[in-house]
């Protein structure tokens, strides 16, 4: 049935994750299709796929982010369906519904969810009434700074200002008085006029949240059936941020009791159905790291970068049960967690400043062995451009506990080797020597401690 419903997969996106989704499409009988800018036709994606095709130039306006281009490049294959990734389009409601306007299958959840999720200010109200615990924050866009001043009052500082939209920290900082809210706001103001999630001529739309000193981001993985089913697979903890950013994340969370755990997986759930969630979508929330307590902080509807981890301590395809679901299949599954698995992204960026630094691969050596897994995007002899992000690779590590995982983390980051351009490898293994990080014990402020000292 997979192979008459799905038959050829068009991957609408490059490096680590095109590799990675042609993977298990190949696996499964079916057809894969790349699509590829000019500064990528060397990479591995391009080559491992059964069949590639040219969409234009660097940028990615012009080739990756082209609906147009991307859509013809699956009717001239044959494709019948199309899986996204991450970032790029993956989020854009827009391009799911010309691809189902196009009588393809869009390997994702329902344009609508995606639109429902994708505004922070309405997916917070949403979960709030779904019964899912919020954040004290704005209910209504906050569009000027004067607004903004009356609302953090209410709320209470510090307070969170992020975009109502985009996401990847982009736009987030942290406002401790009045002083420090201005600069907050007009920060997210910026963000999200690029965004454009709302309108700059009324104002852009910001979003004013309580801010939890002392938090851990962990997220929960879900996955939508065509019966309606919600599950939760598990969760993830992706605290250790540099920007707002993640750059390692690992399965259990070691901050979360059984009990937190429990009613976190069981909000997740209740999110998934109060949007009529298909598909594989993660549900972030901030956790309390003093009251066991915690908060939605927003749903991202799609695959995440860190989605190897769960695989890991799960056993699951993760891929696999979105080519299933948008099939129309409502696979069986057990989600069990045994083990304990922990992530480290390769970063093509300085260890220190973690500022991007592109350049030539001379040299490529990846660790293997039990419990190492590798989903790399490079190898020796390409060229990391400055038109993308600068993410190489994810090295995932999986022991039968935490301590065994910390080990085998640091014997795989040490044996990886990377020369050519610089890379966050020695950030990886000053983490993994760090007595915060390796006592489980840390927070999101975690690497700005690191960097302070």
């Amino acid at each position: 049935m997979l192979n008459e419903t799905l038959g050829t997969v068009l991957i609408a996106n490059r490096g680590e994750i095109a590799r990675r989704i042609i993977r298990t499409v190949q696996r499964l009988g079916l057809r894969a299709v790349a699509v590829h800018s000019e500064a990528d036709a060397d990479l591995p994606f391009v080559t491992e796929a059964d069949e590639a095709v040219l969409l234009g130039p660097a940028n990615p306006a012009q080739s990756y982010l082209d609906v147009d281009k991307v859509l013809e490049a699956a009717r001239a294959t044959g494709a019948k369906a199309i899986h996204p990734g991450y970032g790029f389009l993956a989020e854009n409601a827009a391009f799911a519904r010309a691809v189902v306007k196009a009588g393809l299958i869009w390997i994702g959840p329902a344009p609508e969810a995606i639109e429902r999720m994708g505004d922070k200010i309405n997916a917070r109200n949403l979960m709030e009434r779904a019964g899912v615990p919020v954040a004290a924050g704005t209910r209504e866009p906050v569009t000027d700074l004067e607004q903004a001043r009356a609302r953090a009052e209410e709320i209470g500082y510090p307070v969170m200002v992020k975009t109502a939209g985009g996401g990847g920290g982009i736009g987030m900082s942290v406002a401790h008085d009045p002083e420090g809210l201005t600069k907050a706001f007009e920060q997210a103001a910026r963000a999200a006029a690029r965004f454009a999630s709302g309108d700059v001529l009324d104002g852009p739309a910001v979003l004013l949240e309580r801010y939890i000193e002392r938090a851990r981001h962990v997220e929960v993985q879900i996955l939508g059936l065509p019966d309606g089913t919600v599950l939760a697979l598990g969760e993830r903890d992706c605290s250790v941020q540099r920007r707002h950013q993640k750059v390692v994340e690992e399965s259990p969370s070691p901050g979360v009791t059984p009990e937190l755990r429990e009613r976190m997986l069981a909000a997740a759930v209740k999110a998934g159905e109060a949007v009529g969630y298909l598909g594989a979508g993660t549900v972030e929330c901030l956790v309390d790291a003093d009251k066991q307590d915690f908060v939605f902080l927003e749903m991202n509807t799609r695959l995440q970068v860190e989605h190897p981890v769960t695989e890991l301590v799960t056993g699951l395809d993760l891929v696999e049960l979105q080519l299933r679901v948008a099939a129309g299949e409502n696979p069986e599954v057990r989600p069990e967690v045994e083990g304990h698995a922990i992530e480290f992204r390769v970063y093509a960026e300085d260890p220190k400043r973690f500022f991007p630094g592109p350049g030539a691969i001379t040299v490529w050596e990846e660790p293997s062995g039990d419990g190492v897994r590798v989903d790399s995007g490079y190898a020796a002899g390409t060229t990391v451009t400055p038109f993308y992000d600068p993410l190489m690779a994810k090295l995932c590590v999986y022991g039968q506990s935490r301590a065994e995982a910390l080990e085998l983390g640091r014997k795989a980051v040490d044996a990886f080797r990377v020369e050519g351009p610089k890379n966050n490898l020695p950030f990886c293994a000053e983490l993994l020597g760090n007595a915060e990080f390796v006592s489980g014990e840390y927070d999101t402020g975690l690497v700005g401690r690191m960097r302070a000292t």
